[in-house]
């Protein structure tokens, strides 16, 4: 069986590439540096309908195919981290609304996400709560024609810029999800600082003190919010992440080769060194194997195979991996240089890391992974 990608994909590929050759790589280390993303930035791609990726047509989004969302995934990957997941998150919660929101919360939202008026942000994550998830300590409580919540947020990406939020919080004996406006009275938003990796992507701690949620934002009902609405949720996540991460390692592959070809050391070229090609021929036999994991998810996603979950679970196990290894011999390749700021592999190397434990750590991918392989094998 060959694939292939078609003559539209193609040509999408080419249009996301050329944007981030010329808007994205040559700034990426700015702003990473500042630790923002500038809403110029975010307002082009918002023009180009990147955020509306999954949106439906007839909310104002490009309604993209599984494999074409990938690719610009991808490509974003490879020029800025931070700027995928920006992607990233607000596709979550856009597809989740899409999917599971009422009439009235898809009328409000749908089309400000899809053309970008608004800006979306996942909260699950808290200071003492990471990936189990049903143990969440926000909780919400019934008053009246209202809920009210209680509890803090931690790690929420672009949650300072963010104009809505989809938290989940304990209510009625189980897990729930609710749609939380920026402006909500009792809703505080802390920046967060000097990170490790994707510095620019503006994260965010929330702090819930007695804030209201009307009943119309419950998009979860209590049971629902981590079994349906977060699993969905982050299966898009993770499909997204792996793609990005295919697109990091191409980065780390083609800085690799550039300064390698013209890099001397002992009275020859280090491409010319065999040790340098052993990890640059590890770097392009994962990268491809990456690139064929999340094919295969995406084409098991565009025909809604219930096998999806897993093989993207796969595909984001994989591909974080391969992330990893390709940015730490990037970073081993340049030698000290790898480690100044003036190359940009140090960047690669730090955001890596982040694509190792979003999204579900490499360990809780690799318990699922097994625990799926025990149910086939021995059923």
């Amino acid at each position: 069986m060959k694939i292939e990608l078609t003559s539209e994909h193609l040509s999408e590929q080419a249009e996301y590439k050329s944007f981030v050759d010329e808007e994205v790589i040559p700034v990426a280390d700015q702003y990473d540096q500042q630790e923002r993303i500038p809403r110029e930035l975010i307002n082009k791609i918002a023009r180009l309908g990147y955020l509306g990726a999954l949106a439906p047509k007839a909310a104002g989004g490009r309604g993209m195919d599984m494999i074409t969302f990938g690719l610009l995934n991808e490509e974003l990957g490879r020029g800025c981290s931070s700027l995928r997941s920006l992607l990233t998150v607000h596709s979550m919660v856009a597809q989740t609304i899409s999917r599971w929101g009422s009439r009235w919360q898809k009328e409000r939202w749908m089309r400000r996400l899809a053309t970008g008026a608004a800006i979306a942000a996942f909260g699950l994550t808290e200071p003492d709560v990471g990936s189990d998830a049903r143990s969440i300590e926000t909780n919400a409580t019934l008053s009246g024609d209202r809920y009210v919540l209680n509890g803090n947020k931690k790690w929420i990406t672009f949650g300072q810029i963010a104009d809505l939020f989809l938290i989940f919080a304990q209510c009625e004996g189980g897990p729930a999800a609710f749609l939380v406006e920026k402006m909500s009275p009792g809703l505080s938003v802390n920046p967060i600082s000097n990170m490790l990796g994707t510095r620019a992507s503006m994260l965010a701690e929330l702090r819930f003190q007695d804030c209201p949620v009307p009943l119309e934002n419950l998009i979860g009902k209590p049971g629902f919010g981590v079994s349906h609405i977060a699993s969905s949720a982050l299966d898009c996540g993770r499909y997204s992440v792996a793609w990005g991460c295919l697109g990091l390692a191409r980065a780390c592959l083609e800085a690799s080769v550039r300064y390698a070809a013209r890099r001397k050391q002992f009275g020859g070229i280090l491409i010319d060194f065999q040790l340098i090609q052993r990890m640059i021929s590890d770097m392009i036999t994962n990268i491809r194997a990456t690139r064929l994991l999340c094919l295969h998810a995406g084409y098991l996603r565009n025909v809604s195979d219930p096998a999806a979950t897993m093989e993207t679970s796969i595909a984001k196990y994989f591909a974080s991996r391969t992330a990893s290894k390709a940015s730490s011999d990037a970073v081993q390749i340049h030698g000290a240089n790898g480690c100044s700021g003036e190359y940009q592999v140090q960047r690669y190397f730090r955001d890596a890391k982040i694509m190792e434990i979003i999204e579900g750590s490499t360990q809780i991918h690799q318990l699922n992974i097994a625990r799926q392989c025990y149910r086939e094998y021995l059923s």
